[in-house]
């Protein structure tokens, strides 16, 4: 039942009967509370089409539709603003419609989906995950799964940026101070072994920079010539040619980091369908630049380097190969993405990357349109902001940041203290007091990430996202919670049956809200924003927190409106558990 598509029918006819116009497209939102409606129609649009007082316009359109949709009771206008009611009969049939459809908002995927390829988390093997690679992650998890939610045929991906001179310098600290120590032998975690020697090394650095400016070295002179510095220069090209010790070395290191990484996804609930690795991604993209040569879409400069002139779109000249022939990342990625898209046959391709990108993937996908190839007007950049601390920003060189690891650990313990204080959970086993504060934990840090529009910073405050109070997942959950208890009182099947029932404002709000829960898939898809469902799922939960204190749900005397009543308590659950799907949030069911 989408009674949106019915009205826009209705209106388009009515146009195209009494005015000569064909408008196919409508615009419909919630009706404003101080105002009597469920839904309404903003006649202003139309003016462009039609020389009318915009207040009898939509007089006109509500006597047609009333007269035409048996589901519309009443009208009213405010200015340009049509506010239309529904028939009690109208929210027994969309209750119906709802609780009979399987996994209502959803849109199948099949073969003639959209083939959608999600790159996300993409870290380097020098250090473990970080907050910032948090962020990361749970965005464009939860962008591929409300992607795949709106009938896209999605892919994760990650590219692992595992070559250069960072993990030189973790292998080069190993070599000279490691002592063999390995995770096994130490019972640290891989990642965090490697992270270990980066910090050090850095450590060491700083202090020979130090040591040769006290000889008189200029401060660059110093930073160029530390000794240190210069083995890691050299354990890097003895890594390009291949030296066998060296790479062994570079393989035992970095396999120690993937199983770090493992660990640290598998706690965050995020995955990925294929890995790709900068040390082979690398020599890719080299071909195209020497075709983009011979077709004019690229220039050498007299030292032999290869760069393309961006001037006419209003950006510089940009260089994609070195006058020695090596790639730099614009290579790279221009060779990826071709890759990808012959693997896959991928329609559209997202980048889940900080906004300090903005501008190489502005010159990334210009290229490949210079390029010839068609696919890359569907390139995006999915552009997030910064995660900010109270006490300044993070640094991984000198091990000041958030590790990822430890914060969820933090936030499992903060949630297993609240829930203790309460006393509400005293009759579970130990096992299952652990699994719930994990649920409450992640699902706190989760939601608190997600909730705000991916384009703003974040001040992250870990004690706020925990409360159980406000726009806070533990808050939903809590709801989902009261929800599964009221269910549990209820012993007989819960089932929507028609009869003559007057529907107060408290129950026609909820089922508005449910009914629109397909369109904000939809909206948070088109605009691959979580906070879209974050903000749905939190009106949700208020607008039920409002019918549940206003209504006596399970009344004995009243079997139909009990039934009717928790219906709509089911599907509110029902529908919070998708969103939390959407986030890579689970619910609890007791708390």
């Amino acid at each position: 039942m989408n009674i949106k598509k019915d009205l826009s029918l209705a209106v388009s006819d009515y146009l195209k009967e009494n005015h000569n116009v064909e408008v196919n497209q409508f615009e419909f939102q919630q009706t404003r509370k101080e105002f009597e409606g469920d839904i309404t129609l903003v006649v202003f649009p139309l003016l462009k089409q039609i020389k009318i007082n915009p207040k009898q316009l939509a007089e006109n359109i509500g006597n047609y539709i009333k007269e035409h949709i048996n589901e519309v009771e009443a009208f009213n206008v405010v200015k340009g603003f049509l506010n239309i009611s529904f028939t009690d009969n109208y929210f027994i049939k969309q209750l119906q419609y709802i609780s009979e459809t399987k996994d209502y908002g959803f849109k199948e995927v099949n073969e003639n989906s959209p083939r959608v390829m999600v790159e996300y988390s993409s870290p380097n093997t020098n250090k473990p995950l970080h907050l910032g690679h948090i962020r990361n992650n749970l965005l464009g998890y939860s962008v591929a799964e409300i992607l795949k939610a709106n009938g896209n045929k999605v892919y994760k991906t990650q590219i692992i940026n595992d070559r250069g001179i960072h993990i030189c310098k973790s292998m080069l600290a190993w070599q000279k101070f490691g002592d063999g120590e390995s995770p096994e032998s130490s019972g640290i975690k891989g990642d965090h072994l490697v992270g270990k020697y980066y910090v050090l090394f850095d450590q060491v650095y700083k202090s020979e920079v130090e040591e040769l400016t006290n000889k008189g070295y200029t401060k660059e002179e110093a930073k160029k010539n530390a000794p240190i510095l210069i083995e890691a220069q050299e354990l890097l090209k003895k890594w390009e040619n291949n030296d066998t010790a060296t790479v062994d070395l570079w393989k035992k290191m970095n396999n120690w980091v993937y199983e770090g990484f493992d660990q640290t996804y598998k706690s965050l609930g995020v995955d990925f369908d294929k890995n790709y690795y900068e040390s082979k991604t690398y020599i890719l993209g080299k071909d195209e630049i020497l075709k983009g040569i011979k077709n004019g879409v690229f220039f050498k400069k007299g030292d032999g380097s290869v760069w393309i002139d961006l001037t006419d779109e209003g950006l510089d000249e940009k260089l994609v190969l070195r006058s020695d022939g090596t790639s730099v990342y614009m290579t790279q990625d221009i060779g990826t993405a071709i890759e990808r898209v012959k693997e896959f046959n991928i329609t559209s391709l997202i980048y889940t990357v900080g906004n300090e990108q903005d501008y190489h993937f502005k010159v990334l996908f210009l290229i490949l349109k210079k390029l010839g190839y068609k696919w890359a007007d569907n390139l995006y950049h999915l552009s997030y902001g910064m995660v900010e601390l109270p006490d300044g920003k993070m640094k991984s060189r000198e091990g000041t940041v958030v590790d990822a690891d430890k914060l969820i650990e933090e936030m499992i313990d903060s949630a297993k203290n609240i829930s203790e204080e309460l006393g509400k959970i005293d009759d579970l086993n130990s096992n299952e007091k652990q699994k719930l504060y994990e649920k409450i934990g992640k699902g706190a840090l989760k939601y608190f990430i997600l909730k705000v529009d991916p384009r703003k910073n974040i001040m992250f405050n870990p004690k706020e996202s925990i409360d159980f109070h406000g726009n806070t997942g533990p808050f939903i959950q809590y709801t989902y919670v009261r929800i599964k208890s009221l269910k549990q009182k209820y012993k007989e099947g819960v089932s929507v049956q028609y009869f003559n029932y007057n529907f107060n404002l408290k129950e026609k709000a909820l089922i508005n809200l449910i009914s629109q829960f397909p369109e904000t898939i939809q909206q948070a898809a088109n605009n691959h924003s979580p906070a879209i469902i974050c903000n749905y799922v939190y009106e949700l939960v208020k607008t039920f927190n409002n019918f549940y204190q206003n209504c006596i749900i399970i009344d004995f005397d009243e079997l139909d409106v009990t039934n009717l009543r928790l219906s709509l308590a089911v599907e509110t659950s029902r529908q919070i558990k998708k969103c939390f799907n959407l986030l890579g949030i689970e619910v609890p069911t007791r708390m």
